[in-house]
């Protein structure tokens, strides 16, 4: 998928009904990833009802919701932080980690958690209608990746993204665009885009491949959620530069979110244990995040912090 897309223009929806979008797609996917097929989600929800890890339900397992390849955020071998996280919650209240596995896309809070395969997601929007959530452990977002040789962008309304060759990640279902793609056309900048995929697909696109573009100068600039340009940006070596993107006031759309953990709304007490854990280990946390490379946006009361140019660890 790499053809300028069309796009919806977000004027056309009112500024309320473009938040309630992006959140949706948030509530889908901390990545936006593609969504499924619904006989997809139903074969998913046949491995899980068939599979042992669903039919355990001894109580000294710690049963996460998680995608089985998903980088930077959890695979199967527990590359991931949110792996890592959920071996330092399971420490902490002396259980073992059982992971269902569920591609991070329609139906992960709404079946994988909501039918009871699993209890807790390590990350989730905060404040989200589907799941009760624990107060923010993080902030991160969209980031505006250049090369560290490259134009330094740092907003939507800076005049040379109309000249630029943008990366952008589009969903691949409904018509619907990724929020960079929906702000950029209320800007003007359409012509110039450049589509990738959002899922890991067998001889299909890679969610990295976006950033791989820039570092290739197949693209001059990408808009790309923070985490994944971070931690790909770490494994290519390759010295960029990598920007949180301000919230746009001309589509009113929201570029930075808080992030939490989540459980069913009914299980408030599992959520306010859950609470506890990242109060006590807070620092354990975040520094996992920061070994993975994930770009840590300012809370809403701090300043923001101009990002400087640094090459990739």
């Amino acid at each position: 998928m790499h053809n300028a897309p069309t796009m919806t223009t977000p004027r056309t929806d009112s500024r309320r009904a473009l938040r309630a979008r992006v959140a949706a797609l948030l509530a889908c996917t901390a990545a936006l990833l593609a969504l499924p097929a619904p006989a997809e989600a139903q074969e998913m929800a046949e491995k899980l009802r068939t599979s042992e890890l669903t039919r355990s339900r001894s109580q000294d397992a710690l049963r996460v919701c998680a995608d089985p390849d998903n980088l930077p955020f959890s695979n199967q071998a527990g590359e991931g932080f949110e792996n890592r996280i959920a071996e330092l919650i399971a420490k902490a209240w002396d259980r073992r980690v059982e992971y269902a596995w569920w591609p991070v896309r329609r139906g992960f809070f709404t079946r994988a958690m909501g039918q009871g395969y699993c209890d807790i997601a390590i990350t989730a929007p905060s404040g989200m209608d589907m799941a009760a959530t624990t107060k923010p452990f993080f902030r991160t977002g969209y980031a505006v990746v250049t090369r560290a040789d490259g134009p330094d962008i740092r907003a939507l309304d800076d005049e040379r993204l109309k000249t630029l060759k943008i990366g952008v990640h589009l969903l691949n279902s409904d018509a619907e665009n990724t929020p960079p793609a929906m702000a950029l056309s209320a800007h003007g900048v359409v012509g110039n885009l450049v589509g990738f995929g959002t899922f890991y697909s067998e001889g299909g696109d890679r969610p990295e491949d976006i950033v791989k573009a820039v570092v290739d100068r197949r693209i001059d600039v990408a808009i790309v959620w923070a985490p994944l340009a971070g931690y790909f940006a770490k494994q290519l070596g390759a010295p960029v530069r990598i920007v949180p993107l301000p919230d746009d006031a001309k589509s009113g759309l929201p570029f930075s979110f808080d992030i939490g953990m989540a459980t069913r709304r009914r299980d408030r007490a599992l959520r306010d244990s859950l609470q506890a854990v990242i109060d006590a280990q807070g620092d354990a946390i975040r520094s996992i995040l920061r070994e993975f490379a994930v770009p840590l946006f300012p809370d809403r009361a701090e300043p923001a912090r101009r990002e400087g140019t640094a090459p990739a660890r």
